[in-house]
């Protein structure tokens, strides 16, 4: 069911006003469930907002590369799942995503976002504190060691 393996899942409902004028859910939605279960995910490894900004640091999003693979429908039950599948452990993190319907099995959506380190204070970019690399780095998943069925 899963590209990958090991996945961190979060569930969720397309509300109401996640529909656009085409009666499927927005493409910016899309966007909007990347960055919960980014979240969601971190939180789960142990790293808050708080923490980001204790440390003065956040990873900000370079680029976005979504495949819009079929629609999704107010009402629906969709899981995302993401996996962090590249960490140099100096200033980059990439993550990759994919949506599901359970109710068939389809996925919806399959994404890749790209994450630079900044300090918040100022927006350049900074190396990552230890920290980051203590909870991030046990999470990767190195893409070229998993064998695909």
């Amino acid at each position: 069911m899963w590209d990958l393996p090991n996945p961190f899942v979060f569930e969720l409902t397309v509300q109401p006003d996640a529909i656009d004028h085409y009666g499927h859910v927005n493409n910016a939605e899309y966007l909007r469930y990347i960055e919960q279960v980014s979240w969601k995910h971190s939180n789960h490894l142990g790293l808050t907002l708080a923490d980001y900004q204790r440390l003065d640091r956040a990873m900000v999003v370079v680029r976005h590369e979504i495949d819009y693979l079929a629609p999704a429908f107010e009402g629906e039950t969709l899981q995302i799942a993401t996996w962090i599948v590249g960490f140099d452990q100096r200033f980059t993190l990439t993550r990759r995503f994919q949506l599901l319907r359970p109710a068939d099995g389809k996925t919806l959506m399959r994404g890749r976002t790209h994450f630079a380190c900044v300090a918040l204070s100022t927006s350049k970019p900074r190396r990552l504190p230890e920290e980051f690399v203590t909870v991030y780095l046990p999470a990767l998943i190195r893409e070229k060691d998993v064998v695909q069925g």
